[in-house]
């Protein structure tokens, strides 16, 4: 077949394919970014980082967001995919303690306590695909397939159905960025950001040709590591990979621009747009300090330890009131709920008003770094609330709380130089979201959307 014919013909094949593959029901697609902040999308959709990006704010409606408490990915995600709060999927952090003990665990996929939007839909017979997503490992079943994003130590536990697994590997896939070498030699950060980038573009073609899907979905990570790592890259024009760190970004909104084509390949929508969605899971900023909550609540006497360089938890003393798992979640040392638990509950409220108190009057060079302190029952509701800390921290911009144990000092720096926040992250939609809109309130606008048909 001569060369022009067949590449002719082989366009033809991809334009019949798109039809035929348009659905009359409702499709969706959603790109989160991770960490992208509502101020970083603002400011590079006016300065032309973000050309196609600034063309869909106005054209449609970029929202300022909240996120779950506390501001970090293991929580808000699984808020994302369940439209549930903590006190019902029962996601704290991205570690907790077994029960009356010590000992520290990872909650994974199976922790969930709720079903994910992706399950209900596949309950009125929509598929889903989901590339990338964060807080789900290890992969388990959902109608259509599902990769699953950081903490995943193992693909052949992160891809469901295992079919897809050997394409993905040929495709060379990868989970995220080598976050410890990323971390110290930031020039090899940029060659993995590209990279894992890539790979999910090879991702997302291979899932959008094999899967006949309702709900498609894809995560960036590389965002995150990037703010995290060389946040002041993005502040100063003059820091050495300031451009490297520009052109990553034009990069992810070339990816957005390409999904966006995608989806209206693949969508038979009303007006354009309708059914796309853009989100990040909290905000971002610079950090100014470090502030490490044990040592704090040391200082205070709240905490002691039975060893002068403690290990783990385990170490607690019996006299400890009061201790913090990162990144600002108190727990008082209740008896019966810790094994070496001296706090009575009759004690627990004024305990508890006393310490907030104190952290609403700590400063660091005279300015205050507490800027609310959460008691469990105004942020958490559903059975699972009594399993959450008694109190949640929010810091002001740019202190980074920590939950270290092993840090002497309350006020200290390492490497990061980017921290995440609560307010600022970002929803994108051609309807007008709600005022006031949380991350919450996204499952049910996808699930509406799609089930709109049923």
């Amino acid at each position: 077949m001569p060369r022009p014919y067949r590449f002719f013909q082989e366009r033809k094949e991809m334009a019949l394919t798109d039809l035929f593959r348009k659905k009359k029901s409702p499709r969706v697609m959603v790109v989160g970014i991770d960490g992208l902040p509502y101020s970083l999308v603002q400011k590079f959709t006016s300065d032309g980082t973000f050309p196609f990006l600034a063309g869909l704010t106005k054209s449609g409606h970029l929202a300022r967001m909240k996120v779950s408490l506390p501001e970090i990915s293991a929580v808000s995600w699984p808020t994302f995919m369940t439209g549930r709060n903590p006190g019902e999927h029962g996601i704290f952090g991205f570690t907790d303690l077994k029960p009356n003990s010590y000992q520290m665990t990872f909650p994974s996929f199976g922790d969930l306590k709720t079903p994910t939007f992706w399950d209900r839909l596949g309950q009125i017979g929509r598929r889903s695909v989901v590339i990338n997503q964060p807080g789900t490992y290890p992969a388990r079943k959902i109608p259509g397939a599902l990769i699953s994003g950081f903490v995943a130590v193992d693909m052949i536990k992160a891809v469901q159905p295992l079919k897809y697994l050997g394409p993905l590997r040929r495709l060379n896939y990868e989970v995220d960025v080598d976050t410890q070498r990323c971390r110290k030699d930031h020039d090899w950060l940029f060659v993995d950001l590209e990279r894992t980038l890539e790979g999910r573009q090879r991702a997302v073609e291979l899932l959008a040709k094999e899967e006949d899907w309702d709900f498609f979905q894809v995560v960036i990570t590389g965002t995150d590591r990037l703010q995290h790592y060389i946040w002041d890259a993005l502040e100063n024009s003059g820091h050495p990979l300031h451009a490297k760190a520009i052109g990553y970004y034009r990069r992810v909104d070339q990816f957005v621009k390409e999904m966006w084509e995608r989806f209206h390949r693949s969508a038979d929508v009303s007006q354009e747009g309708d059914g796309f969605y853009l989100l990040s899971d909290h905000g971002f900023t610079g950090i100014k300090q470090e502030v490490y909550l044990n040592a704090w609540l040391q200082e205070q006497g709240y905490l002691a330890w039975d060893k002068p360089e403690p290990q783990s938890l385990e170490d607690l003393a019996a006299s400890t009131k009061a201790f913090v798992l990162d990144p600002s979640r108190i727990y008082l040392h209740r008896r019966g709920r810790f094994p070496r638990g001296r706090v009575e509950e009759s004690e627990a409220a004024s305990l508890l008003a006393e310490i907030k108190a104190k952290l609403l009057e700590l400063k660091h060079e005279g300015r205050p770094v507490i800027r609310q302190v959460f008691a469990r029952d105004e942020i958490y509701s559903g059975p699972e609330t009594p399993a959450g800390p008694d109190l949640v921290l929010l810091s002001h911009w740019g202190y980074d709380l920590k939950g270290s144990i092993k840090a002497a000092a309350v006020f200290g720096r390492t490497d990061l130089s980017g921290m995440h926040t609560w307010d600022d992250a970002f929803f994108w939609s051609v309807e007008a979201p709600k005022p006031e809109l949380n991350i919450v309130d996204l499952a049910g606008i996808i699930e509406r959307k799609i089930s709109s048909a049923s």
